[in-house]
C-alpha cells in the first residue's frame, strides 16, 4: 500500500496543529472559561434584548449587576466572613493538637505498643505539617490552574482577560457564530448553527444550577452550624463549604472538613451532630436539588459528570473541575443533535 504525499502532509499538519495548540494551552483555557462565562450571563443578556435594549450595552448592565451583587455580598457579610476564618487559622494548631491526643489515647486504648507501629502512626499523626502541606499544594494547584503565568497578578490577568473576552464574544456572539460556520460547507453550516443556542443553554444552565445549589448548601450549613452550637465559625465553615460545593461530587467533602475538625476539638457529641448535618445535607443535594436544579437541564449522566471532573482535574487542575463539565454538556448537544437522533431516525425508517 502506496502513502500519498496527501496523507503524509495531512498527518504533518494535524501535529503541528496538536504542538500549536499546546504551547497556546494557557489561551485556551482562557477561551474556555469565557465560553462558559458568556453561556451563563446569555439569558440575562437575551432578556434585555427582548426589552429592546442594545446587545453591547445589556453586557454592560448584566456584569455590573453581577459587580454589585458580589459587592454588596461582600461588603455585608466579607468582614464577618474574613474575622471568622482569621479566628479559625489562629486555633487550628490547638485543634489539631487537641485531634493527636485524642486519637493517640484511642491507640493506646487498643493495646497498640508495638514500636515500628508507633513510629508510622505517630508519622501520620503529624497534622500540622500534613495541613501545612495541603496549603501550599492547594495554593499550587489553584495558581496553576489558571495558566502558565505565574504568580498572583498573573492569575488575576487570566481572571480580568476571561470577563473581558466573555463580554465580547457575549456582545459579538451572532456575527461570530456566522464567521465560524461559513467555513463549513452546505449543509454543515446551517446544521452546526442550529446547535450553538441549544449547547449555549445547556452550558449555561449547569453553571447556574451549580452556582445555586451552592448557595443553597452554604446558607442551609451556615443555620445547621448555628442551631448546633458552633456559632463562633458557622458563616465562615458555611461560606468555605458553598464555595467548595461548586467542585461536583468531592467539593462537599472538602467543604465538611474544617467543620469536622472544629466539632473534635469541642467535643461531646458535637461532632456527631456536624457529620449527621453534612450527611443529610450531601443526601438532599444529590437526591433533591442536583436532579432538580443541575441534572434535569444538562441531561447529563452522574457518570459522565464524574469522568468529567476527573478528566478536568488531571488536565487543568481545580479550574477544569468547574469548566469541563458544562463543555461535556456542551457537545452532548452536538453527539446528540448531529449523530445519534439521525441514526435513530435512520434505524426506524429502515424497519
Amino acid at each position: 500500500m502506496s502513502i500519498s504525499f496527501r496523507n503524509i502532509a495531512l498527518v504533518a499538519i494535524t501535529v503541528l496543529l496538536i504542538l500549536l495548540l499546546w504551547q497556546l494551552r494557557s489561551l485556551l483555557v482562557i477561551l474556555m472559561i469565557s465560553v462558559v462565562l458568556a453561556a451563563t450571563l446569555a439569558p440575562i443578556v437575551d432578556c434585555g434584548e427582548k426589552m429592546r435594549i442594545p446587545r453591547w450595552l445589556g453586557v454592560i448592565l448584566a456584569y455590573l449587576s453581577i459587580i454589585l451583587i458580589i459587592t454588596g455580598g461582600g461588603l455585608v457579610i466579607g468582614p464577618t466572613v474574613i474575622a471568622q476564618i482569621e479566628r479559625l487559622l489562629q486555633k487550628l494548631p490547638g485543634y489539631l493538637d487537641i485531634i493527636t491526643n485524642l486519637t493517640q489515647s484511642l491507640i493506646i486504648r487498643f493495646g497498640i505498643t508495638e514500636p515500628q507501629a508507633l513510629n508510622l502512626i505517630d508519622q501520620w499523626l503529624d497534622l500540622q505539617a500534613l495541613a501545612s502541606w495541603a496549603v501550599r499544594s492547594s495554593q499550587k494547584v489553584i495558581l496553576s490552574s489558571l495558566g502558565l503565568t505565574r504568580g498572583i497578578v498573573g492569575a488575576i490577568f487570566n481572571i480580568l482577560l476571561s470577563i473581558i473576552l466573555s463580554g465580547y464574544l457575549l456582545a459579538g456572539s451572532k456575527k461570530l457564530i456566522k464567521d465560524f460556520v461559513s467555513i463549513f460547507p452546505s449543509p454543515w453550516d446551517a446544521k452546526l448553527e442550529a446547535q450553538f443556542p441549544p449547547m449555549s443553554d445547556r452550558m449555561g444552565k449547569y453553571i447556574q444550577g451549580r452556582i445555586l445549589v451552592s448557595l443553597i448548601l452554604g446558607v442551609a450549613i451556615t443555620i445547621g452550624l448555628k442551631f448546633i452550637g458552633i456559632s463562633e465559625f458557622a458563616l465562615g465553615l458555611g461560606v468555605i463549604a458553598g464555595f467548595t460545593n461548586l467542585i461536583p461530587f468531592f467539593g462537599p467533602v472538602i467543604g465538611s472538613i474544617p467543620a469536622l475538625i472544629v466539632a473534635i476539638a469541642q467535643g461531646g457529641l458535637t461532632f456527631w451532630w456536624v457529620l449527621l448535618l453534612f450527611v443529610i445535607i450531601q443526601n438532599v443535594e444529590t437526591y433533591v436539588l442536583d436532579p432538580l436544579l443541575v441534572g434535569s437541564s444538562v441531561e447529563i449522566e452522574p457518570l459522565y459528570q464524574l469522568l468529567a471532573v476527573l478528566g478536568g482535574v488531571q488536565v487543568l487542575g481545580i479550574i477544569g473541575a468547574l469548566i469541563v463539565p458544562p463543555w461535556v454538556a456542551g457537545a452532548g448537544v452536538v453527539l446528540e443533535n448531529l449523530y445519534l437522533k439521525p441514526k435513530l431516525t435512520k434505524e426506524n425508517a429502515s424497519s
